[in-house]
């Protein structure tokens, strides 16, 4: 009688699954949303999403009030959802609380250690090529990352999650940034390395001046956003 075979029974790991249908609508409204393929004003309707993400109507509804939630969509009965555009009010209060958040970090930043240095120079030499491709959503993701991981190395956990809540505005503001106002991309690296400067350097005032014009500019620039 034949041996019975040892090979081991290969089977698809749960993570190649695709994810659930409300979660890929979700996905897909949103970085439409943040990198302005849908902008402020745009009135969306269930059967077109529907049709574009290729599910029924009901996860589209479950997207839509998870969106609604995080304030990037205004619900309208028989009528759809309104992507909603970026106000005054929301870019003073995002760009009051990146100043109190960041100069903190800044000046905690100093002395760095030679981990967060080597990330930074990375982060930004990935800002350079992405700029040059002109991948602006991308470029958006790695100027937030910068900012972030200076935060994050302030070790202050509780600043560390409310910077964290200001991800999705700041990347919507930063696109809409650097559409209205080409030239801002290469400010803003140039702004980023005198940043990185200032903590290789181990200048605290310094940092945190830097980071209060870089910022500080947010606010000036995207107003136009403002419906």
């Amino acid at each position: 009688m034949p041996a019975a075979s040892s090979a081991p029974v290969r089977s698809t790991p749960s993570s190649l699954k695709r994810p659930p249908a409300a979660e890929r609508v979700y996905t897909h409204i949103k970085e439409a949303v943040l990198d302005r393929r849908y902008e402020g004003g745009t009135l969306l309707t269930e059967g077109d999403l529907a049709d574009a993400v290729g599910v029924s109507r009901t996860p589209v509804r479950e997207a839509l009030l998870r969106l609604e939630v995080e304030g990037l969509i205004k619900l309208y009965p028989k009528k759809g959802a309104l992507v909603l555009a970026v106000s005054a009010q929301e870019i003073k209060d995002v760009v009051e609380t990146r100043l109190l958040v960041e100069e903190f970090a800044a000046r905690k930043a100093v002395p760095a250690s030679p981990q967060l240095i080597e990330r930074l120079e990375q982060l930004l030499e990935e800002q350079r090529q992405l700029a040059e491709a002109g991948d602006l959503a991308a470029v958006a993701v790695t100027d937030r990352c910068f900012h972030a991981e200076i935060v994050k190395y302030a070790g202050n956990e509780i600043l560390s999650r409310l910077y964290d809540q200001l991800r999705d505005r700041q990347l919507r503001m930063g696109v809409a940034v650097m559409e209205a106002h080409p030239g801002r991309i290469e400010a803003n690296i140039t702004e980023h390395g005198e940043l990185l400067g200032a903590i290789r350097a181990g200048d605290a005032d310094g940092a945190a001046l830097v980071v209060r014009r870089h910022v500080g500019r947010v606010r000036e620039l995207v107003r136009g956003e403002d419906r």
